[in-house]
């Protein structure tokens, strides 16, 4: 098993009071990062992963915002740098998403995918950069959608798709601007990960991505070794391509 070396590091990890994201953050922990439990609204929740992230003894806080406000952003980074330092490891895995053809979407749900899924990584990640250019060290990883860089073709969840193809983009071209700064910009991509609400007939391998499987990927960026590596894309689908969604 991967297990990068973490300590002295500080991670944030975006909607990590449960889920993956909660599973994310408590891989950084047992590496050695201090860590922010970031939520919008499920604090008895993050405080619980914060008392499972200090049993590997580090330093935990929780980090309540709404990651698609600038306002809250900037406030949510303000409150991290005050009680743990600067943000060293950044991952990007809050997002909405929409299972409905995509006329019946309303407005609002619509821009709530966009902006969970993109606005939020865009606003995360350039609150971060001056500290990670300043100490010229900083790992960045965005969650993102298996084959969402390919032109899958689909009615439903229409703006998911959208957006993760956006963050695809994005790490691509914010590793290519960070290049000379000792910074590594990365993406992880599942397809469907084990608490995921419905599971599909065609899971390849017979099973789901598991939460070791999407740590795994994401401590791979981390290693120390790896600092070669931006720009780059690592689907957890177990070989999945689609025909058509």
């Amino acid at each position: 098993m991967i297990s990068p070396d973490l300590s002295g590091r500080v991670a944030l990890v975006t909607g990590s009071a449960k889920g993956v994201g909660r599973e994310l953050l408590l891989s950084l922990a047992e590496d050695g990062a201090d860590v922010a439990v970031h939520y919008r609204s499920s604090e008895a929740a993050a405080e619980e992963v914060a008392d499972r992230a200090r049993e590997y003894g580090v330093v935990a806080m929780t980090a309540p915002a709404d990651v698609t406000d600038p306002e809250e952003v900037a406030d949510c980074f303000d409150a991290i740098e005050e009680e743990l330092g600067t943000v060293d490891i950044l991952v990007n895995n809050v997002g909405a998403f929409a299972p409905r053809h995509w006329e019946d979407i309303e407005f609002e749900t619509w821009q709530t995918v966009l902006d969970t899924n993109f606005t939020a990584t865009y606003l995360c990640c350039r609150r971060a950069l001056p500290a990670m250019r300043e100490h010229s060290y900083g790992r960045i990883v965005n969650v993102g959608y298996a084959s969402s860089d390919k032109a899958m073709v689909s009615a439903k969840n229409f703006p998911y798709f959208v957006a993760k193809a956006g963050v695809l983009m994005f790490t691509r071209m914010l590793a290519a601007d960070t290049s000379d700064d000792g910074i590594t910009v990365n993406a992880v991509s599942p397809y469907v990960v084990e608490n995921s609400d419905e599971f599909p007939a065609d899971l390849p391998r017979g099973r789901p991505a598991s939460f070791e499987d999407m740590q795994q990927a994401v401590r791979f960026f981390l290693e120390e070794d790896s600092d070669y590596l931006s720009g780059q894309n690592v689907e957890v689908s177990g070989g999945w391509l689609p025909e058509k969604v």
